[in-house]
């Protein structure tokens, strides 16, 4: 790193919030470090991006790709999933989840088969083209029938038909609209951080250890109750582990 830029880090590294200059200055240099192959830099360049509120999805994309390079599963797909949920979609994202899924140790037998209609539906459906489809096809059906009064009589049946097709078109859309919104209220999910994880019957040191989670694995928040949370695997299993092994998504 050059002395200009060991005192920017610096100076920036100082400062409670960055300006938009800033945040690009610090994007930049953590992306430089990372083509250097100096990840831990990079990381660190990332997460003072998330720290001083300059995020999004290119930023938790980039620094889920600085922990897959160091093998850091947990972190990789905790940010990477968190990245998706922002808004980046592309085969990069799909493939890096999928280069830290091939390295986990936990292979959950039978996962898709007990997951819920809706939960497989918000899964399959991007949030924000949901939203978009539904907010032009209600705002064009309206359209329509305001347009119907200022079209000739052979071309008002031809507009009252479109508009229907669109508010009807609307109706299934927001469907998708609620059922993102029911699940992200309903359903909590969480990455394995800690390289093992114990699942006790219950919330205590001295519970039995029902089975074992490893870094990456990605499951169902429960509950929490006295520093542990209640997982379960996409196959029903269940039980409680401590509540600093895993982050939320």
């Amino acid at each position: 790193m050059t002395t200009m830029g060991l005192l920017l880090t610096v100076l920036l590294a100082q400062s409670p919030y960055y300006s938009p200059d800033e945040a690009r200055a610090v994007f930049r240099e953590a992306n430089e470090a990372y083509s250097r192959g100096e990840y831990s830099a990079a990381e660190e360049g990332y997460r003072r991006l998330l720290e001083h509120g300059h995020g999004g999805a290119d930023v938790l994309y980039n620094l889920g790709t600085a922990h897959l390079a160091q093998r850091e599963l947990g972190a990789a797909v905790l940010y990477l999933e968190r990245a998706r949920r922002e808004g980046a979609s592309g085969p990069d994202v799909d493939a890096n989840l999928a280069v830290a899924r091939a390295q986990q140790l936990d292979k959950v037998v039978g996962e898709a088969s007990d997951v819920p209609l809706l939960e497989r539906l918000a899964d399959a459906t991007d949030a924000r083209l949901v939203t978009l489809l539904f907010l032009g096809l209600w705002v064009s059906g309206f359209l329509l029938l305001v347009a119907r009064r200022f079209v000739s009589n052979g071309q008002r049946l031809w507009v009252l038909a479109g508009a229907v097709v669109a508010l009807v078109g609307a109706v299934p859309a927001a469907a998708l609209m609620a059922t993102h919104a029911w699940v992200r209220a309903n359903v909590h999910e969480a990455v394995v951080l800690s390289a093992t994880a114990q699942a006790r019957e219950f919330p205590s040191t001295g519970g039995r250890v029902a089975f074992e989670v490893h870094e990456g694995l990605k499951v169902r928040v429960l509950e929490s109750r006295d520093g542990y949370v209640r997982i379960r695997l996409r196959n029903g299993l269940e039980g409680w582990t401590e509540q600093d092994a895993v982050s939320t998504l």
